[in-house]
């Protein structure tokens, strides 16, 4: 059975401004169009339409979802992931209709509601799943590196790192804008620090600077904050190395 723009927009409630935008852009073509130029769709076109939803739901950019789906998992195995994601949204979710039932109560009572009940089920793991996507998703396609390796973000963690990063970036920056040599005593004792934190040696810091020069993606991140912050941070490994 084939199905009118008309007829699948109303299946789906979308516009049929929609359905002509995702043919556009090779997100969902028909599968026939006729003489007259009627689009028709078959039940494999409303099936990819039914996940393009689900990932729309789930707040995925059109690109990514199109990235996704021309990919090589099969319908299953997609239904089964965007379940996954449905459910650990649905469990933020709950959490926080809890928190709000709890500060309803205890407004209506007048009473104080505790400081961290107040603000259980908020979590920066989203925004760190945000922030971290293009940077893993060019990892995975550029060199089949998962950026995590497989394991849940801890936002915690994370923040941690992420100002541990942020405090030597800068430093790094700072000096290299004051003149400092890369091999200055002030330079060497904050990747001293630096390396301390992360818990790795001298030569995997020396190697990691190296790949930061040769892969475009994160030479620019580094001379987007500084121009030469990539080169000097490099020599100032390899000093610290030898």
């Amino acid at each position: 059975m084939l199905y009118t723009v008309k007829e699948v927009a109303e299946l789906a409630h979308i516009t049929i401004k929609t359905l002509y935008h995702y043919h556009k852009i090779g997100l969902l073509f028909p599968v026939k169009v006729t003489e007259a130029g009627y689009r028709l769709y078959g039940i494999k076109e409303l099936e990819r339409l039914q996940q393009i939803l689900f990932y729309r739901e789930l707040e995925f950019p059109l690109k990514d979802i199109q990235q996704i789906l021309d990919g090589e998992a099969d319908r299953l195995a997609l239904l089964f992931e965007q379940k996954k994601l449905f459910l650990s949204r649905m469990g933020r979710m709950e959490q926080l209709i809890e928190t709000l039932d709890q500060s309803i109560r205890h407004t209506e009572k007048g009473e104080m509601m505790d400081q961290q009940a107040m603000f259980k089920g908020f979590s920066s793991r989203k925004e760190w799943e945000d922030a971290l996507y293009e940077q893993g998703r060019y990892l995975k396609e550029t060199y089949d590196v998962d950026l995590l390796g497989g394991e849940p973000i801890n936002p915690e963690e994370m923040n941690e790192k992420a100002m541990e990063a942020t405090r030597f970036m800068n430093g790094m920056a700072e000096a290299l804008k004051n003149g400092l040599k890369h091999d200055h005593e002030q330079v060497q004792a904050s990747i001293k620090r630096h390396l301390g934190f992360l818990g790795i040696t001298a030569a995997d810091f020396q190697a990691q600077t190296r790949f930061f020069i040769e892969d475009d993606f994160h030479r620019s991140m580094l001379e987007n904050q500084q121009t030469g912050l990539s080169y000097y941070i490099m020599a100032a490994a390899e000093a610290y190395a030898a």
